[in-house]
Order: C-alpha cells, then sequence, then structure tokens
C-alpha cells in the first residue's frame, strides 16, 4: 500500500451555486514534488485554500497524514505540518533577512523576544545558517527584506516557510515575475526541498514546470482532468482541447 501524505475525496466546493471544486480526488505519495495546472478557474486556488482550511467545502474529505482534517481552523492545520507560500512574499521588510528567518525559526512568533536572541524551542536539525545556504541567501543575510530582488523575496519567503518544518509544503505561482536566473534558482530550491519534504506547486509558466516537474495533474472545471508526467500530459488530447488547442510551450495555465 502507498504511503499517502494528502489524499481527498469526492470533494466539492460551492459558491452560491457556483462549483469551484467539483468531486475533486487527488492523492500524492509521502516525499513526492507535485505540480498543479490548469486554466484559470480550474480550481486551483480553492483546492489549496481548502487543504489549509482557509475554505471550508460542502462536501468530501481531505485526509493529511492519514487523518480528515476538513474541520479544522487554519491556524489548527497549519501546526499539523501544512505550510503554505502565497503568490506575493509576505516578509517583514524592514528586518534583515537574517531576522525574517529567525522569527520563522521561533514558534512564539514573539518578535521582540526573537531578535533580542531569547532562546526558544525550535524545530530540530534547522538552523539559520542551514536556512540561508538552502535559499542561497548567505551573501545578504544582513540586507534589510526591502533591498532584496523579487526572486530574493520569493526565496526567503520559502525559507521562512520551511523554517516551521512542515511535512507539506503548499507553494503558489512562485516564479510569476521573476527573470529567467531567478526562475531557474527558485527551481533547484523546491527540488532539492522536495527531498525532505512532500511540496505542491501551483504554477503558470510552462517552462519552469519541465524544469521541475516529476508529475503533474491537471485541474480543469474543478476536478482533476488528467495526471502524469509532463510529457503525457502536454499530448493528451482532453489538456490540448482544454487549452484551446494551443501549443503547450505557449499556454500560461
Amino acid at each position: 500500500m502507498k504511503n499517502n501524505i494528502l489524499e481527498i475525496e469526492n470533494l466539492t466546493v460551492s459558491f452560491d451555486g457556483f462549483k469551484a471544486l467539483n468531486q475533486l480526488n487527488f492523492s500524492m505519495e509521502t516525499g513526492e514534488l507535485r505540480v498543479i495546472i490548469g486554466p484559470n478557474g480550474a480550481g486551483k486556488t480553492t483546492f489549496l485554500d481548502v487543504i489549509t482550511g482557509k475554505v471550508k467545502p460542502t462536501k468530501g474529505t481531505v485526509n493529511f497524514k492519514g487523518r480528515n482534517i476538513r474541520n479544522f481552523a487554519e491556524h489548527e492545520i497549519a501546526r499539523m505540518g501544512i505550510g503554505r507560500k502565497f503568490q506575493t512574499p509576505r516578509v517583514y521588510l524592514n528586518l534583515t533577512t537574517r531576522e525574517n528567518l529567525a522569527i520563522s525559526l521561533n514558534p512564539s512568533k514573539r518578535l521582540i523576544s526573537t531578535l533580542l536572541g531569547r532562546r526558544n524551542s525550535r524545530p530540530k536539525n534547522i538552523t539559520l545558517a542551514g536556512l540561508l545556504e538552502t535559499i542561497d541567501l548567505m551573501e545578504k543575510g544582513d540586507v534589510l527584506a526591502n533591498q532584496l530582488s523579487h526572486g530574493e523575496k520569493q526565496r526567503l519567503e520559502i525559507g521562512m516557510l520551511v523554517a516551521q518544518s512542515p511535512d507539506l509544503l503548499l507553494v503558489d505561482e512562485p516564479v510569476a515575475g521573476l527573470t529567467d536566473e531567478e526562475t531557474e534558482k527558485v527551481g533547484q530550491l523546491l527540488i532539492n526541498l522536495a527531498e525532505s519534504h512532500s511540496v505542491v506547486v501551483i504554477e503558470h509558466d510552462m517552462e519552469f514546470v519541465r524544469q521541475i516537474a516529476r508529475k503533474v495533474s491537471v485541474l480543469h472545471q474543478g476536478s482533476v482532468l488528467c495526471e502524469g508526467s509532463i510529457q503525457d500530459v502536454q499530448n493528451d488530447p482532453r489538456v490540448i482541447e482544454v487549452y484551446l488547442g494551443q501549443p503547450m510551450t505557449d499556454v500560461h495555465a
């Protein structure tokens, strides 16, 4: 039997009669890197909203590590080990890179005690130096976050998420607006993180998807249309039809 970290069955979310998700079924194994694509309105963001508890489903189940988390609050789900990165970086712009990471390492989230260096319990085996190295910002540790490039802010926020030691990382459009060089760095970071975490990435940039994808799920009208390798997905007639006949190399999902 496969060791699935996430299992979703018959998930439906209705907003005033409109089904943003429609009997969606989805599963992923522990330690897997999964990329989710789909046209605008396919239900990608709602999908993440349900997993994190921001939106409650009309029906269906969301099992995380074998436990149905449907009725838990957002903060409770986060404590269980699910972390989410939103499209726009959410960092403390007037603090340094190092200080941003230090706050995330401090479970109490108390800014003053963190900056004054008071000791609190922190996730095992995670250090500031290790995080800075992981996100390739060792040389920017003492730079204010507002002076970082957009791509560096994206990597910083991913580092802040990793500092909380989640088992499952949900990453929403991490390379929107990035240069090719920054996109490649974020891609490599996510690939590296997938060695120790389960990772779900929602993305529009198909070049980026090809860089990181191991398995791709395509959402359409609130359901999983198909799944497979990027090659399988690109050649699937249903996917081609959904994307209005455009070559997948030109599509922004």
